[in-house]
C-alpha cells in the first residue's frame, strides 16, 4: 500500500482506530498488535488509549507471529477472543454482536456473507494453546480447517467481513462502496 493500513482512512477514521472503536464497545481488553512501522502507527492513533498495544518483535516472520503475540496477551479469564485483521474495517457492529451474542457449543464462530467466510471470527480460549504451539510460517488457517466440523457459521447481511483492503485497488473499492 505504501503506507501503514492501519492508517488509512475509513469513515473519518483509520482503520484501526475504527476496529478499536467497534471492539472497544464490545470487548474488553480490546488487544492491538503492532509489527512493521509500529512507532508511526502508535503516533498515528486516536484510540490508543482505548487498547492494549502489543508490538510484535518478529512481524517479518509472518502474520501468524502476530496473532500469537496477541494471544498470549488475552487475559486467563477471557472466555474467548474476537480476532480480526486491520484490513477489515467496514465490518458491522451487528456482526460483532451476533458473534459475541452466540451460544453455539462451537469452538470457532465465523461469519459468512453470501456462502463466503469472512472476519472477524470467535475463537474459544480452548484453542488458544493450539494457535500459540503453530510453528512460525505456518498459518492459522490450517488449524482452522483441523477443526471444520466444530465451526458455527453464522450467516450475516453485512459484506464488511469480506471487504480485505489488500492493494490500493481494493481501498478504492472499499471507499466507493461506502460513499466515500
Amino acid at each position: 500500500m505504501g503506507s501503514p493500513k492501519a492508517l488509512l482512512e475509513f469513515q473519518g477514521e483509520t482503520f484501526l482506530d475504527r476496529l478499536i472503536g467497534l471492539f472497544s464497545r464490545r470487548c474488553s481488553p480490546v488487544i492491538a498488535v503492532l509489527g512493521a512501522q509500529h512507532e508511526i502507527v502508535r503516533a498515528g492513533l486516536r484510540r490508543a488509549g482505548e487498547a492494549l498495544l502489543v508490538q510484535n518483535p518478529n512481524f517479518r516472520l509472518g502474520q501468524l507471529t502476530s496473532m500469537q503475540c496477541g494471544l498470549r496477551a488475552v487475559p486467563a479469564d477471557a472466555d474467548g477472543v474476537l480476532f480480526t485483521l486491520v484490513d477489515h474495517p467496514a465490518v458491522a457492529p451487528a456482526t460483532i454482536d451476533l458473534l459475541l451474542g452466540c451460544s453455539a457449543p462451537a469452538p470457532l464462530r465465523i461469519p459468512r456473507f453470501g456462502g463466503r467466510r469472512g472476519h472477524p471470527i470467535w475463537i474459544s480460549r480452548s484453542l488458544i494453546p493450539e494457535f500459540l504451539a503453530l510453528p512460525a510460517g505456518s498459518s492459522a488457517k490450517e488449524l482452522v480447517t483441523q477443526h471444520a466440523n466444530g465451526i458455527a457459521y453464522l450467516d450475516v447481511d453485512d459484506p464488511g467481513i469480506l471487504a480485505d483492503v489488500d492493494d490500493p485497488a481494493a481501498y478504492a473499492s472499499l471507499l466507493a462502496r461506502s460513499g466515500a
